[in-house]
Parts: structure tokens; C-alpha cells; sequence
């Protein structure tokens, strides 16, 4: 089944544009993506992430800690600055968790084979993402052990829910989202599983992998029956892209706060989400791609084709941002306007105009081809996105809160040593569950690979 690379045109770098690199078979598609996890050997860059994210994770155990002792005056909000970087993280990381679900389950739907190199890897980046960001509402509620209040269970107090208020329908989001995520990610790695299981030489191996693979070997009833519940995840996964960020939106929008007080979060929410999501799968992959040698998985199109679109969802977004702005003004509303232009000119201005440039003008270079297939350039910019996006929900949470409508309750807001130790610490817990899934998960969809090859066969 080997492929001549004479076959595929040759791109203006002279690189072959295809989805797989030529000359790829089923058994070394089973052999290059299996021998990473069966291995007994990880490389030393695996070693060395392990350890710095593990050493984050015990500043995050450490600023829960004192959190619990001594309540959330170790952080920096105030009054009127109630929600400070606890909130921005959780928005910020729900954010990176929207791309895995883009790719895994609308693509699917649009029948996209690039997305088969990445879509595992991706959905797990969605789940831990999540998890990140499920850590801070609980955190934020000051007697986080009451985290239970906020779901409708019979009790005797006669307290239940509000169910009118946005924050309430962030727990059903939320935990919905992580639900068919998880669910989603699990079915789609049942084949591989059983292949894994197939080609473990310890025993351990092959029982835990058996475990998991839930008796699959591969008959038409299985791929039948797999196809069907696939297909029905991924409808159920994707309107829940856009209702889950819309839902956090609401928490905003559904305010009287100038700044937030507007219609057009929802769906600018969602495109900035995406922005992210999909800067942080470059981030992620671009490294993995050169220390797991998986040049000829995920190949130039992929970097290419994603560049497209976070330069797609980022011009959503920068005219969201040129929106916001003439909104404000247009409403002839003193305190709207006033909003606006302190977050222009005011003490806080760094943040907005940072967010402009990494989010409104540094995307710009997507416009290139030449840009879009260079993976270090990619890589920084990704990076650059990523920050931007964090003071995109900076900008939007404190400049918004830390002007009231009297000028004798303004105030600053500063974060804390402890607030960035708990913000280090989630990146910590997000990093660590990655290595440890690159370690023992096959980071790259076995037998969708092996689908593009026969169709590629197939098409030459």
C-alpha cells in the first residue's frame, strides 16, 4: 500500500501537500503510533515536562490550601472588584477546551479527513482544559465545600437553585460539556484500544488495554454499532459548542454593568473561544510534532489549514472588539462611553491595547502562506494569541468592575502572589494530564489514519 510521492503536487515551498506523508502503510501506521506508548522508554523532553508541571501542580495543592485557611482575602479582588483572575482563568480555559470539540465533532460532521491527525489529541485537550477551568468557580465561592447548593437535590431547607440566574445554568453547561466530551473522546478510542491491546507484549498491558477495548475486535455488528454512536455524539457534541461559551457569556451579559451589558457576547464569546482553542492545539502539537517524530502524521496541511482557521475566528473577533467600541459611543450613554474610553486611556490601558495588538494585528500574518507553513513562526504566534486571549477576558472582567457608578466606590485591582500561583498551578494540573495521556494513550486516531491511506489509495 505505498505511495509515490510523485503523485502529489508540490506546494510554493516545495513540500508535499497531503494529509499523510507518501509511503505509508497499515502496519506502520500501527507500528510509528503504537511504539510511542508501548514503549519502555520516554524521551527525556517527556521526563522534563513531567517534572515541571509536576512541581506546578504542587503549587496549585499549595494555593488551595491557603485558600481553604484563610478564605479568598489572599487574592486580590475588592470591592468593586469582586471577580478578579480566578474568573478571567475560568473563562480563558473553557475557551482552550472549545477547539477538541470543533475539531473532533463538527468536522466530522463536514466530513474533513485532515482532522484525523489531530482530533485525539485535541479531545483530550478539551477534557483537561475543563477540568482546569471547573476549578475556579468552586474556588470562588469562599466555602467551596458548599459547591453542592448549586445543584437541584431534595433537601429539607427549602432552598433550591436559582434557576433564573446565568451562573446557575453554568453548572449544567459546564458539567454537560465535560459529560459528551469525555463520552465522546472514549468511543472514538475504543478501535485503537483494541489494538493496543493486540500488540502489548506485557501482560499488564494487555489486560488494562483489554479492559478498555470492552471486547472489540472488529467485526461489522462492532463498526456498525460504533459508527452509529459516534455519529450521535458528534450531533450532540456540537450545538454544545456554542451554547456552553454562550451560557458564560450570559454571565455577563445578563448584567446592568457597563462593558458587559451587551448582546454581542454570545457569539463573540464563541469565535474568541475558538481563537484560542485552536491557538493552543498549535501550541501543543507543534513541539509534539518534532520531539515524537510524527512529521509524517501531521504534515504541513494540518499547521496550514488550522492557521486558516484561527485567522478566520480571529477577524471574527476583531470585529467584535471594533463593535464593542462604536456600540458604546453610538449609544450616547455617559456611562457606556466613559466604559470605553477608560479601557482606552485609563490606568488599565496597557491591557487593552496589548489585547489589540496580539489579537488584532499579529493574527494579520496568517494572511501569508508563507507564514501559515512555517511551524516556528506558527508556534509564537499561537503563543502571542493565547496571551491575548487572557487579557481579552482581563480587560473585560476588571476594567468593567473597577469604575462604578460612583466615583466614591472606585477602586484598583491587583493580583496577588497567590493569584498567579493558583493560575500557574491549573496550567500545571492541564500540563501534567497531557503527559500523562501522551504517555499511555495513542496520542493520534490509529484507525481513522488508516482510512485517509485507503482513500488516498483509492483517489490515485
Amino acid at each position: 500500500m505505498a505511495t509515490d510521492a510523485s503523485k502529489y503536487q508540490e506546494d510554493a515551498l516545495g513540500q508535499v501537500d497531503v494529509m499523510l506523508a507518501p509511503g505509508q502503510t497499515f502496519e506502520s501506521i500501527d507500528r510509528d503510533i503504537t511504539d510511542i506508548v508501548l514503549t519502555n522508554k520516554a524521551p527525556k523532553a517527556w521526563w522534563i515536562g513531567l517534572g515541571i508541571s509536576g512541581a506546578l501542580m504542587g503549587v496549585l495543592m499549595l494555593s488551595v490550601v491557603m485558600l481553604l485557611f484563610f478564605g479568598v482575602g489572599i487574592w486580590g479582588i475588592n470591592s468593586p472588584v469582586g471577580w478578579g483572575i480566578a474568573i478571567v482563568n475560568m473563562v480563558w480555559w473553557i475557551g482552550i477546551g472549545h477547539a477538541g470539540t470543533l475539531i473532533s465533532a463538527i468536522l466530522f460532521l463536514f466530513r474533513q479527513d485532515w482532522r484525523t491527525s489531530i482530533n485525539r489529541f485535541a479531545e483530550a485537550m478539551t477534557l483537561f482544559a475543563v477540568s482546569a477551568a471547573g476549578l475556579f468557580p468552586v474556588l470562588h465561592l469562599g466555602r467551596p465545600w458548599m459547591v453542592y447548593w448549586f445543584f437541584p437535590y431534595p433537601n429539607t431547607l427549602g432552598m433550591y437553585p436559582q434557576f433564573r440566574s446565568p451562573l446557575m445554568w453554568d453548572v449544567f453547561a459546564i458539567s454537560a460539556y465535560a459529560t459528551i466530551s469525555a463520552l465522546f473522546w472514549y468511543i472514538g478510542m475504543v478501535p485503537d484500544l483494541a489494538t493496543m491491546r493486540d500488540r502489548a507484549k506485557l501482560k499488564i498491558q494487555k489486560i488494562i488495554y483489554g479492559i478498555f477495548a470492552m471486547g472489540w475486535r472488529g467485526s461489522a455488528t462492532h463498526w456498525h454499532r460504533y459508527e452509529v454512536a459516534y455519529l450521535l455524539f458528534a450531533g450532540l457534541a456540537t450545538p454544545l459548542v456554542v451554547s456552553v461559551h454562550s451560557i458564560v457569556a450570559l454571565d455577563f451579559a445578563a448584567s446592568v454593568i457597563p462593558g458587559w451589558h451587551t448582546t454581542i457576547f454570545p457569539p463573540y464569546f464563541v469565535a474568541g473561544a475558538v481563537f484560542s482553542g485552536f491557538a493552543m492545539v498549535l501550541t501543543l502539537t507543534i513541539p509534539l510534532r518534532k520531539i515524537y517524530h510524527l512529521e509524517n502524521f501531521i504534515t504541513l496541511r494540518h499547521i496550514d489549514n488550522m492557521s486558516k482557521i484561527m485567522l478566520a475566528n480571529g477577524l471574527i473577533v476583531f470585529y467584535g472588539y471594533l463593535n464593542e467600541v462604536f456600540f458604546f459611543f453610538y449609544s450616547a450613554h455617559e456611562f457606556e462611553m466613559y466604559m470605553i474610553w477608560n479601557r482606552m486611556t485609563g490606568p488599565y490601558a496597557w491591557s487593552f491595547w496589548a489585547l489589540i495588538f496580539c489579537n488584532g494585528i499579529v493574527p494579520q500574518l496568517l494572511w501569508m502562506r508563507r507564514i501559515r507553513r512555517n511551524t516556528i513562526a506558527i508556534f509564537f504566534i499561537a503563543i502571542v494569541i493565547n496571551i491575548g486571549m487572557w487579557l481579552e477576558r482581563f480587560v473585560i472582567v476588571v476594567t468593567s468592575l473597577h469604575r462604578d457608578f460612583l466615583p466614591s466606590s472606585w477602586g484598583m485591582y491587583t493580583p496577588t502572589g497567590w493569584d498567579w500561583a493558583l493560575y500557574a498551578g491549573s496550567a500545571g494540573f492541564f500540563l501534567f494530564a497531557m503527559f500523562l495521556f501522551l504517555r499511555w494513550v495513542p496520542m493520534i486516531s490509529i484507525f481513522e489514519v488508516k482510512e485517509v491511506v485507503h482513500k488516498m489509495e483509492h483517489k490515485h
